[in-house]
């Protein structure tokens, strides 16, 4: 399975933005984009005064869904192909196939503090989805489905940590969530008001549309 190793503090400080990749810690005073505001390396505030093309803000556009979802790029190029051949706007129905991860639900239910570390809660076999236990993390989900923690691994002190503290998350209306039982529904497909709004969702388009 294919996926990002390297430090991700660094993806923020290369978009200039908080990106929330590693949950908690960025909105405390550990955030390396706090410390640090410009981009890593020797160079990087040399780097921050340069005025990007039209063709720069267009990949740093892609590059930010990339990373806040935590997709390489041919999975992410997957993705885009995938949308464009659905009806409607092809930007929307990106953010709809990524949204709708397996990945991106578990965290959305507030099962993990971020998405990379739902990513490992799945491919660990910790995650049921429809009662079957399901280790690939970009599986699609649709209304209707159930997501929850597989019964024999509430024991552990991670599922402990998180059932202590997910009421207090805020879930998308598009999802539902039993706290009790530690699990969750898909209600319905997510529209584009439920998803960040600070993506640039025409920048993705503009980009692979050269």
């Amino acid at each position: 399975m294919a996926r990002y190793t390297g430090p991700v503090c660094k993806l923020c400080r290369r978009q200039g933005e908080k990106l929330m990749l590693k949950g908690d810690r960025c909105v405390g005073p550990k955030c390396a984009v706090e410390k640090r505001s410009y981009p890593p390396g020797e160079q990087g505030n040399r780097r921050r005064q340069r005025r990007l093309s039209d063709r720069g803000v267009q990949l740093r556009g892609k590059q930010k869904v990339r990373y806040i979802y935590g997709v390489l790029e041919r999975q992410f190029r997957g993705h885009f192909a995938t949308a464009e051949k659905k009806p409607g706007l092809t930007g929307e129905n990106l953010l709809q196939l990524l949204e709708t991860r397996l990945d991106n639900v578990v965290f959305r239910l507030g099962f993990a503090d971020s998405r990379r570390q739902s990513r490992q809660i799945v491919s660990h076999g910790h995650i049921a989805l429809n009662g079957r236990k399901t280790d690939i993390p970009s599986c699609q989900v649709k209304p209707g489905d159930e997501i929850a923690w597989k019964a024999n691994k509430t024991k552990s002190d991670l599922f402990k940590l998180i059932s202590e503290t997910v009421q207090d998350k805020e879930i998308p209306s598009w999802l539902s969530l039993d706290a009790k039982n530690m699990s969750g529904k898909v209600l319905a497909y997510p529209s584009r008001s439920d998803i960040d709004a600070t993506i640039e969702e025409q920048l993705v388009v503009e980009y692979y549309s050269r």
